[in-house]
C-alpha cells in the first residue's frame, strides 16, 4: 500500500466522472425500478458499445465526435424500440430487452474477433477507463447531464417516452466513460437500496458517492482496477446502509 498514489491530480477527475454519472444515474435508476425494466440500461449501454465498436471497425479512424454521433444514434433506436414494446408488448418487454441486450454483446464480440486488440477493446467497453479521463473529456458530458437534469426535474418532463429517450443519450455517455458494469451498478444499486425510505433521492446520492470515494481509494491504494473495484464498493456501500437503516428504524412498512 501506497499512500503517496492518492494524487488528487490523478483521482480529481474520475471522482468528478463519478460525481456526473451519478447525477442522472440516481434518479433514471429509481425510474428503472419503478418501471420493472431493470436490465434496459445493460441493453441500451450494450447497443452504444456495439456502435462504438462498429464505428471503429467500419470507418477508418473515426473523430471522437463522429463516434458520439453514431453511439446516440444507435441508443436512441435502441430506446425507441424499448418504448413501442412498452406501448404494445408490456408483457414481454423484459424478454425483449434481454434478447436486444445478447444480440448487442454476441454483436460486439463478432465484430471484434479479427481485431488483434479486441480482447482489450472489448474489456474497455465493459469495465471502463475512469482512471484515464480528463476534466477537457467530462465538460461535454457535464453539458448533457445538465439538460437531462433540467428536463427531468427542471422542465417536469416525466412522459414515457422522455424518460426512454433521456435515458439513451445518459447511458451513452456514460458507458464510454466509466463502462457497461459502472452503468449499471450506478443506476441500480443505489436505487435498490433506497426503495423503502424516506428522502430516498439524497440517500441514493450518498451511496454512489462513498462507492465511489472508496473505490478510488482502494483503485489507488492497492492497484486494482477501479471500474471493478467501484462496483464492490458501491454494494458494499449499499448493503451497509440497508442494514443501518433497518437498525435505526428508518425504513417505511
Amino acid at each position: 500500500m501506497d499512500l503517496s498514489t492518492l494524487d488528487l491530480s490523478i483521482l480529481g477527475p474520475p471522482f468528478v466522472a463519478g460525481l456526473l454519472v451519478l447525477a442522472t444515474h440516481v434518479p433514471l435508476g429509481r425510474q428503472v425500478l419503478e418501471r420493472g425494466i431493470i436490465f434496459i440500461d445493460l441493453a441500451i449501454a450494450q447497443i452504444a458499445g456495439l456502435a462504438v465498436i462498429a464505428a471503429h471497425t467500419l470507418f477508418h479512424e473515426p473523430g471522437a465526435w463522429e463516434v458520439q454521433a453514431i453511439a446516440a444514434a444507435a441508443a436512441l433506436a435502441g430506446a425507441l424500440l424499448f418504448y413501442l414494446t412498452e406501448q404494445r408488448w408490456s408483457a414481454v418487454q423484459e424478454a425483449i430487452i434481454g434478447c436486444a441486450f445478447i444480440l448487442a454483446a454476441t454483436g460486439g464480440i463478432l465484430l471484434l474477433s479479427q481485431n488483434p486488440h479486441g480482447g482489450e477493446n472489448l474489456k474497455e467497453m465493459l469495465v471502463g477507463q475512469i482512471l484515464w479521463v480528463g476534466y477537457a473529456t467530462l465538460v461535454p458530458i457535464a453539458g448533457l447531464y445538465a439538460a437531462v437534469l433540467v428536463l427531468w426535474f427542471g422542465a417536469g418532463v416525466r412522459s414515457s417516452l422522455m424518460f426512454y429517450l433521456l435515458f439513451a443519450l445518459s447511458v451513452t455517455a456514460s458507458v464510454q466513460l466509466v463502462g457497461v458494469y459502472l452503468v449499471f451498478a450506478s443506476l441500480i444499486i443505489p436505487a435498490l437500496a433506497v426503495t423503502r425510505v424516506r428522502y430516498p433521492l439524497a440517500w441514493g446520492y450518498a451511496i454512489g458517492i462513498t462507492g465511489y470515494t472508496l473505490g478510488l481509494t482502494a483503485s489507488a491504494l492497492f492497484d486494482l482496477p477501479s471500474g471493478a473495484i467501484i462496483v464492490w464498493t458501491l454494494a458494499a456501500a449499499a448493503l451497509a446502509f440497508v442494514v443501518a437503516s433497518r437498525l435505526s428504524g428508518r425504513v417505511r412498512t
